[in-house]
């Protein structure tokens, strides 16, 4: 709404301060008025105010040195320019200090309207911007982190160590352990925290691709490249920038990434000059490029430039601590957003998460918690809403169960004993359908017929 935003018209033509007052609040804007630059200044450090348009002549403190001094104030402060057509030179000169734009005498009201709105729209952006910022650095506070596990938190204490600096961090970890999330914790909670964090997947895009994507290209490299283009180097200028999967880049990309962390200098594709780059590194793999480098697969110098801090990820099946936390977690989360009201797990549910093994670690336990809730028609999540491979669990803990049971048998009587019970469940899942079941066991039809005789399981 208008009515958040105040406007301040500077000018010593009374007529012109009323008019544009006028307009203004029209507008729905607050508006104030100043008859110099000295009053200017006053009413700026006594109010709110998002935009200034103020005249460049004007006695004693024209609006140059007003400029001026409103930005010792605040580097943030809009100010829109009002200017003779003869003085077009020096408001373009203003611009350059720090002016948002500037108006030649005589306008259209209709212009002026236009260029303060887009001013507003700016406003409102910043402090969009400024908002989604806040939450960022909340969600990724270091004390947000969900975890009973010994090694994550002594992970976070290394993470706590290292953020402040300007070191390259290598995070390694099997897919799915949150190397991701961990880069977000160590930019969030840097000096950098304010500046731009830019990722990018380095097995995801071809060699000539991903040198475009990083380093950026110049009008007609290439074919197609119709327009200059920044890269990542330069976007993530004074912050920080992810390499996900390094251990993809060709060796031609690996030079010419060691020179942009030995220099802090590179060149667009197709281009000559040399952009400097202020930008802290981070990158990730799931592969050991210790082995890597001696197969020469990747270049020992380049290693130990990414390899200042190393930080490990651990699997899932090492902080089994964390698995009901994280799904209790991945539970709110995803009935939240498909509106089931879902309350928790059964006690069954908890103990084969706890004992599955969990592959694809942390994702993988976010995936089969976001299908149980989509399967789930209960306000409990119950063992048939779990994927088969981790009811499996279930059926490998029996057969275990059913083994200890069965001491004194004979070998025959005990896999008799296993596999009476494995076509039984099998049965249960399937509701009955042998056709299903047979499947299901890598059986004939006419073998679980005959099983299912044997052990009068109808």
């Amino acid at each position: 709404m208008n009515s958040d935003y105040t406007i301040l018209v500077v000018d010593d033509e009374e007529s012109l301060c009323k008019l544009l007052s006028a307009v203004f609040k029209r507008e729905g804007f607050q508006v104030m008025v100043a008859e110099s630059g000295e009053a200017a200044l006053e009413k700026f450090k006594a109010n709110q105010v998002d935009v200034i348009l103020m005249d460049i002549r004007m006695s004693n403190m024209d609006g140059l040195s007003a400029l001026k001094e409103l930005r010792k104030i605040s580097r943030d402060i809009t100010v829109i320019l009002m200017t003779a057509f003869a003085a077009v030179e020096t408001a373009v000169e203003a611009v350059k200090l720090g002016a948002f734009d500037y108006i030649i005498k005589p306008f259209d009201i209709e212009e002026v309207k236009l260029i303060v709105d887009r001013a507003i729209q700016l406003k409102r952006m910043t402090k969009k911007i400024s908002v989604l910022n806040q939450q960022l650095l909340e969600n990724y506070r270091l004390d947000k982190i969900l975890t009973n596990s010994p090694k994550m938190l002594e992970l976070c204490k290394t993470i706590g160590k290292i953020a402040d600096s300007n070191a390259s961090v290598l995070i390694t970890g099997e897919s799915g352990t949150g190397k991701e999330l961990i880069a977000n914790i160590i930019h969030y909670n840097s000096k950098r925290k304010g500046g731009p964090f830019i990722k990018i997947n380095c097995g995801a895009l071809s060699e000539s691709l991903l040198e475009s994507e990083l380093f950026g290209h110049e009008k007609g490299a290439f074919t197609g490249a119709i327009v200059r283009r920044s890269g990542r180097f330069e976007q993530a200028n004074q912050g920080t920038l992810f390499l996900d999967e390094i251990g993809e880049i060709s060796p031609n990309l690996q030079v010419k990434l060691l020179r942009v962390l030995q220099e802090r200098e590179f060149e667009r594709v197709g281009g000559n000059e040399t952009i400097k780059t202020d930008i802290r590194v981070i990158a990730a793999t799931n592969r050991s490029l210790e082995e890597m480098v001696s197969a020469g697969e990747f270049r020992q110098d380049l290693y130990y430039r990414l390899n200042v801090v190393c930080l490990l990820a651990p699997p899932l099946r090492e902080r089994r601590e964390d698995i009901e936390l994280l799904a209790d977690y991945f539970l709110r989360k995803f009935a939240d957003e498909n509106y089931k009201d879902i309350m928790g797990f059964d006690p069954e549910v908890l103990k084969l998460l706890e004992q599955y093994d969990w592959p694809g670690n942390v994702r993988e336990l976010s995936n089969v918690v976001e299908r149980a809730v989509i399967m789930g028609t209960g306000s409990i999540v119950f063992t048939e809403d779990l994927p088969d491979n981790v009811k499996k669990v279930k059926s490998l803990t029996d057969v275990a169960s059913i083994d200890n049971k069965t001491e004194g048998q004979t070998l025959k009587e005990k896999i008799k004993k296993v596999e009476c019970s494995l076509i039984k469940e099998a049965l249960e899942r399937n509701q009955g359908n042998r056709m299903k079941t047979a499947q299901e066991l890598g059986m004939s039809r006419r073998s679980i017929l005959y099983k299912i005789q044997e052990y009068e399981l109808e």
